[in-house]
C-alpha cells in the first residue's frame, strides 16, 4: 500500500479540470490575471504532475488590458478530449468573455480562441451519443444550451438545469454522461469557507435533475479539517476502474480566522459510488494513493540561470506577454527587465515571478540596475497587497505595501554592482541564527505574537553569506482573507525604472534552503 500528499498540486492552482486518454491524465488550472493562460499539467498516476505548457499562450489567444482588475481574467476552464481532439473552455473576465480552444496534443499548439455565444462564467463540455455538444455555464444558476463545438455557436436557448440545494453561488458545473445517467456536479456556497459540493442526476437532457438526498457530498465547512474551502471538483475514472476527484482547497493557518497565502490548490479524493451516486471524499493531507503504477517525474529545477533562449513554463508575468521588455537576449545569462511602471501598485508594472509552492521556502536572485534603474524582488497577492526588497541609487531598501498605505521599512547603503536579495518565508522562526544578522530597530518587539500563517524576511545577502534582514513582517497581509480575491502568492523579479538585469533566480523549499544556510556558515 502506497500513500500520497495532499495538494497534488500546491501553490495557487485553483478550479482544476481533468480528463484522462488512455492512461495519460491531463489537467487544467485557473490563472486570473497571470500570462500565460491556463497552465496544464500531465500525469499518469493521479498524484505526480508536471506542468507541460499553457493553453493560452500568446497574444492572439489572451491579453489583457493594463486596467483589467486582480483575480479578473481567466476563470474555470474545463478540459475535454472527444473525437481525438482537446477541447478547453473558459471565461475571460474582463476580456473576451467565454472562449473556447483546441488541440491535438496537450501541450499544444492551441487554436485561436473561438468566442462561446453563452453569458456568464464556468462554462462547461459534454457530449451525448449521437455527437450532440452541450454547454452547460454559471449565470445566477446552473443553465445549459445545445452547442456547435466549431463555431461556439448556441443551438437554440440556454434552459435551467438545477442550481444545488439552495445554497449561495452556484458555480463551476460539471455535465457527466456514465451508465445511462447524466450526472450534474456543481459547486455551491461561494469559494471560502462555505464551499461545498453537490450532485443531481437525470436520465434525460436537459433534465429535470434529481438531486442526492445528502447535498453536499463534500464539503469542510464549520470543521477543524487542515483542509478548507473545498470544492469545484471533477470527476475522472482511472484505467483500473477506480474513480477519482480533483478539487480545489486551502490550507489555512494561523489564529482565527486562520489564514492562506498560497492560493486554492489542486487536491485529490476518491470517489465511491453508492446507489448509483458518485460520493466523493474522504479528503486527507496524507491518503491512499490509486492503484496504478507510480510515475513520478524530475522535479522542476529551484533555479533558472536564464540560460535558455525562451522562460521555461513555470514564470508568468502581469497580464499580457511582453517580449521588448522581457529580454533574454540582452546580456546573456541574464534575464533583464526594462519597466514599464513606477511602481508594483500601478497595473501596468513589469513582473516576472513563479508560484509559491512550499509554506516554508526561501527566493533569492542576483540583481545589477542598469543606467539608474530600480529593481528587486517580491512576493505579490496583487497591487495593493506586496513586500518587495530593491536596489537603486547605491541603496537596497525593505518596502510594504498593504492596502491604502505603503512604507518603506529599512534601507542600506550598498557598493555599486550586483547584489544579491532574499526573501525568507517560515511557518516558524526556527533559523540557524549564525548566518542571520537582524536589525534589532526592525524586528518585531520579543514576545509579539504573529497571528497569521508565517512570517516573511526580506533582505540582501553580504559576499560571506550572512543574511541581513532588512524588515520581518506578518504574512497575513498577504492572504485572501486579508486582501481578498482569488488568487496566491508570486514571488519574482520586477523592474520599476530603467533596467535591471538577473543573474539568475533561485526558489527553494524550506528544508533545501536550511542546508544552504548551513552551507554558508560552516564557510564563514
Amino acid at each position: 500500500m502506497t500513500y500520497f500528499d495532499n495538494p497534488v498540486i500546491p501553490g495557487f492552482s485553483p478550479d482544476p479540470s481533468v480528463c484522462r486518454v488512455g492512461d495519460d491524465y491531463y489537467l487544467a488550472t485557473s490563472s486570473f490575471e497571470y500570462v500565460p493562460g491556463v497552465p496544464l499539467w500531465h500525469s499518469r498516476d493521479l498524484v505526480h504532475w508536471r506542468l507541460i505548457g499553457h493553453a493560452l499562450d500568446r497574444p492572439s489567444q489572451l491579453a489583457l488590458p493594463d486596467t483589467a482588475p486582480a483575480s479578473t481574467g481567466v476563470y474555470a476552464p474545463t478540459l475535454r478530449h472527444h473525437d481525438g481532439v482537446f477541447h478547453l473552455i473558459t471565461t475571460v473576465v474582463a476580456g473576451a468573455g467565454n472562449i473556447l480552444v483546441t488541440a491535438e496534443e496537450p501541450a499544444g499548439p492551441w487554436s485561436d480562441p473561438v468566442p462561446v455565444g453563452v453569458p456568464g462564467i464556468d462554462p462547461d463540455l459534454a457530449w451525448e451519443e449521437d455527437g450532440t455538444c452541450w454547454c452547460v455555464f454559471s449565470d445566477g444558476g446552473i443553465r445549459g444550451v445545445r452547442l456547435d463545438a466549431e463555431s461556439g455557436e448556441p443551438l437554440g436557448d440556454p434552459v435551467p438545469m438545477w442550481s444545488g440545494s439552495g445554497l449561495q453561488y452556484p458555480e463551476g458545473p460539471h455535465l457527466y454522461r456514465i451508465d445511462g445517467w447524466w450526472y450534474l456536479l456543481l459547486s455551491e456556497g461561494g469559494t471560502e469557507r462555505g464551499h461545498a459540493l453537490s450532485v443531481a442526476r437525470s436520465r434525460t437532457l436537459p433534465g429535470p435533475f434529481e438531486a442526492h438526498p445528502a447535498n453536499p457530498v463534500l464539503s469542510h465547512r464549520s470543521t477543524g479539517h487542515p483542509v478548507q474551502n473545498t470544492g469545484h471538483g471533477d470527476l475522472v475514472q482511472a484505467q483500473d476502474g477506480t474513480w477519482w476527484m480533483v478539487l480545489l482547497g486551502t490550507r489555512p493557518r494561523g489564529d482565527t480566522p486562520m489564514y492562506h497565502g498560497m492560493g486554492r490548490e489542486t487536491f485529490l479524493a476518491p470517489v465511491r459510488w453508492e446507489d448509483g451516486w458518485p460520493l466523493p471524499g474522504p479528503l486527507e493531507p496524507r491518503a491512499q494513493a490509486p492503484a496504478l503504477t507510480p510515475h513520478p517525474w524530475p522535479r522542476e529545477p529551484d533555479r533558472d540561470d536564464f540560460d535558455s533562449p525562451s522562460l521555461a513554463p513555470c514564470w508568468v508575468s502581469l497580464r499580457r506577454s511582453d517580449p521588448q521588455a522581457v529580454r533574454l537576449d540582452e546580456r546573456p545569462g541574464h534575464l533583464v527587465l526594462h519597466a514599464r511602471a513606477d511602481s508594483l501598485d500601478t497595473p501596468g508594472a513589469l513582473f516576472v515571478g513563479r508560484r509559491q509552492r512550499d509554506a516554508d521556502c526561501t527566493a533569492r536572485t542576483l540583481v545589477e540596475v542598469l543606467d539608474g534603474g530600480r529593481g528587486g524582488l517580491a512576493v505579490r497577492l496583487d497591487e495593493a497587497h506586496h513586500y518587495e526588497v530593491e536596489v537603486a541609487d547605491g541603496t537596497v531598501r525593505a518596502v510594504a505595501r498593504i492596502g491604502p498605505l505603503s512604507h518603506s521599512l529599512a534601507e542600506r547603503t550598498v557598493p555599486a554592482g550586483p547584489l544579491g536579495l532574499r526573501i525568507d518565508i517560515t511557518t516558524s522562526d526556527v533559523l540557524p541564527p549564525t548566518v542571520i544578522s537582524r536589525d534589532p530597530a526592525t524586528a518585531p518587539p520579543p514576545g509579539l505574537r504573529a497571528g497569521g500563517p508565517d512570517t516573511l524576511r526580506l533582505g540582501y545577502e553580504t559576499d560571506g553569506g550572512v543574511f541581513e534582514v532588512l524588515a520581518e513582517l506578518d504574512g497575513r497581509y498577504l492572504t485572501t482573507e486579508v486582501a481578498g480575491g482569488f488568487t496566491g502568492r508570486v514571488l519574482g523579479m520586477y523592474a520599476t525604472r530603467g533596467s535591471a538585469a538577473f543573474d539568475w533566480f533561485e526558489l527553494r523549499s524550506g528544508a533545501e534552503a536550511d542546508m544552504g544556510f548551513e552551507r554558508a556558515a560552516a564557510a564563514s
